[in-house]
């Protein structure tokens, strides 16, 4: 049984990518194959891909793997996380590994992170942090709405920003993990996304929308014959305050094992942190 108890704190979250000096990285996917082929092309294919997200509600849950790909001066990083996702109850558990240092030090221990509709909450996040607490963050003080800010985006705020669909073309068939799927490629827009989506992401997708560098966001999808998302890639780009430029940053998220257990516990108050933060 979930159990939910949401407590605001005032803990201000040094985000996982500044802990890791993350500036810059991340390219698209290519494909192939006729539009034809399975006749969704222009309108049809754009509400293919918007209506994905409700194919995942219908799903009930599934497992995911997540990845972050960036580049810190010359080092091209990946941060992976592996998890599980309940659509109808929108909670997750993703384990979250970062990467070695580039000094070659010693790897850090994985971050647990609960995925939340208005929260994120992150244990083992070090920089001063007891071990037997919880780091929690409104996703919507972020100016990145926690599409980055974890090292993973949440599956279901992936799923609902592809409601801001504004372009689509049917790229062909082709395979994930061994399951068909149809490719789309497309441009979603973070403030029609954030108008469409559910209430609990809703914040996060406008504060994105104001936080990023553009409102577009390319993708990469990989549907199945139900519709559901298999894979999904994004590319953000957002401005980096500390040296001014701005950040790319490819972001993929594949979903397997549909109807997967989920059994997700919120901390209570008694367990999140509201000590400062120290910068790593």
């Amino acid at each position: 049984m979930v159990e939910r108890e949401h407590r605001r704190t005032g803990p201000t979250v040094v985000a996982v990518v500044t802990a890791l000096g993350v500036m810059v990285g991340g390219t698209g996917c290519a494909g192939g194959g006729a539009a034809a082929e399975d006749g969704r092309t222009g309108a049809d294919s754009i509400e293919v891909v918007r209506q994905s997200a409700a194919a995942l509600q219908r799903a009930g849950s599934s497992k995911a793997r997540t990845s972050m790909e960036m580049a810190t001066g010359g080092t091209r990083v990946t941060i992976r996380g592996e998890g599980v996702y309940d659509y109808e109850e929108r909670l997750g558990q993703l384990k979250v590994m970062l990467p070695q240092d580039p000094a070659g030090a010693a790897e850090h221990r994985p971050i647990t992170e609960l995925l939340a509709p208005d929260a994120l909450f992150m244990k083992n996040r070090g920089a001063g942090v007891p071990a037997d607490k919880w780091v929690r963050v409104e996703t919507a003080t972020l100016s990145d709405g926690n599409l980055v800010t974890g090292g993973a985006t949440d599956p279901f705020t992936a799923a609902e920003l592809l409601r801001g669909t504004r372009t689509a073309a049917y790229v062909g068939r082709t395979e994930v993990a061994g399951t068909a799927v149809r490719h789309y490629r497309g441009t979603a827009d973070l403030d029609l996304a954030a108008r469409r989506a559910s209430a609990g992401h809703r914040d996060a997708l406008k504060a994105a929308a104001e936080g990023f560098a553009t409102a577009d966001v390319p993708f990469d999808v990989y549907l199945d014959d139900q519709g559901r998302i298999r894979k999904v890639r994004h590319r953000f780009s957002f401005v980096n305050g500390q040296r001014k430029g701005t950040v790319a940053v490819a972001s993929t998220t594949l979903l397997y094992d549909f109807g997967a257990p989920v059994d997700v516990r919120l901390p209570g108050a008694a367990d999140i942190f509201a000590g400062k933060i120290a910068e790593p």
